[in-house]
Formats: structure tokens, sequence, C-alpha cells
């Protein structure tokens, strides 16, 4: 067991997440390609990710309630979009997992890095839309395929495709991370079902940073620079995505 490297998942665990609860995207985003640049198996990665995002993202869901960043009351805007975006969202992760675990692991790689590249320079762009309730629905299934299959890519899409088509920006990222405990947990069961317990030594370290970093991001939602600090994530996800795709290609050959 090398306790440094279950200390340095733990540390990059916390951190990832505090981004995540705090700007809504990040965790599996810059997560997943971190732990695969630094060895560890993507079939591990991924669903250890889903495990620890499901305990952390109730965690950090109480906090956004706790802290108004959203409104929960019956049949309110934010309360249909968690609904809708988990429903059709487990319909597409559950798809994802069944092509993560056929296909070959250099192409998953691939993916991975060709994903969080693609998701960087999108979220960097100034676009805005008309909000509607289609363009939640393609949302959904884009980003919970890519949860499903890489571990990351859901934040990014959900909670940047709600604010450009004109929901609230703390109301995005509440909303965002609600909606993730359902797909986080869906997808996992399936990979435990088919592939088994990830290992413990990425699975506990992950867990436990996560959960301890969710009192803090809700708390400083609204309160930072929202612009300053997704163009900054942004910078990270697409040096990841660079970085991901040319190691792969300079392994296999």
């Amino acid at each position: 067991m090398n306790i440094e490297l279950i200390i340095l998942i733990f540390v990059l665990a916390f951190l990832c997440e505090f981004i995540d609860s705090s700007i809504g995207m990040g965790y599996g985003t810059i997560l997943s390609p971190l732990l695969i640049i630094i060895g560890i198996d993507p079939l591990v990665v991924i669903p250890s990710i889903l495990v620890s995002q499901f305990l952390s993202g109730i965690s950090a869901g109480l906090f956004h309630n706790k802290y108004e960043n959203l409104n929960l009351k019956s049949w309110s805007k934010d309360l249909k979009i968690i609904l809708t975006i988990s429903i059709f969202g487990t319909l597409a992760s559950v798809t994802a997992v069944l092509v993560a675990i056929t296909i070959p692991v250099a192409v998953l790689k691939i993916y991975i890095g060709l994903l969080i590249f693609i998701i960087g320079i999108v979220l960097v762009s100034n676009a805005r839309f008309v909000f509607s309730w289609k363009k939640i629905v393609v949302l959904a299934l884009l980003s919970s395929f890519n949860k499903g299959i890489s571990g990351g890519g859901f934040g990014p899409v959900i909670t940047g495709g709600q604010i450009i088509s004109g929901n609230g920006y703390k109301n995005s990222i509440a909303c965002t991370t609600f909606c993730e405990v359902q797909i986080c947990f869906t997808a996992f069961v399936l990979y435990l079902i088919m592939k088994g317990i990830p290992d413990s030594y990425v699975i506990f370290p992950l867990i436990i940073g996560a959960v301890a970093s969710t009192p803090f991001g809700p708390k400083v939602t609204g309160k930072i620079n929202p612009e300053k600090l997704k163009l900054i994530t942004a910078i990270i996800i697409i040096t990841m995505g660079i970085f991901t795709i040319t190691k792969t290609i300079y392994n296999y050959y």
C-alpha cells in the first residue's frame, strides 16, 4: 500500500470537490484524467469517482439548500430541472456504462481526453441561448453519457448549459449538484454488478476527501467571481485533456 499515493488521492478529491461544489463543475472532469495520468486504470477510476461523488453530492446538495442557492419548493423551476435531468440522465448513464466496459482502454482514454478538451474550449466561450426544456433534456442525455463513460464531463455541460440557457448561476450550480446524485448512483451500481468493487486504496480516500470538502464549496457559491474561476477551471481542463491524449498516444506507440 502506497501511503503517499493515498494521501495524494485524498488531497485531489478534496480540492476537486471544492471546485465542483463551488462552481458546479470540475470534480470528475479534472480528477478523472489526473488519476489516469498517475497510472490508475480507467475502469478503477470511473466507478470510484462515481460513488465518491454520489456521497459528496448528497452532502453538498444539503449545504446548497442550507445556503439558499436554489429553490426546492413544490414544482419550482429548480425542482423541475433536477427531476428532468435525473430521469433522462439516468437512462443515458446506463448506456454509457455498457459502452465503457466493452471498448479498449486506449479508446476510452482518448475519448476522455478529447471530451474534456472540448468542454474546456466551450467553457471559455460566451454563447447565450434562450431557455427551453428540450435543451435541458439534450443536456441531460449528453452530460450523463459523459459521466457514465468517463467519470467526468457532467458538470461543465449541465451547469454551463443551464447558465447559457438563462438559468441563474447559483441555481444552476446547486441543481447540478443534486442531479449528479441519482446519475452517479445508477452508473456505479452497474459498474459494481459488472466489474465488482474498485480497489479500496482508490475508493476510500476519494470518498473521504470529497465529502470532507462539501461544507466549504456551497458556502462560497455566489461570493466568488464566477467568470475568473470558470476561466481557471477551463484552462486546467484543457491542459488535462491535451496531456491525457498525448500520454495515451505516446504509451500506445
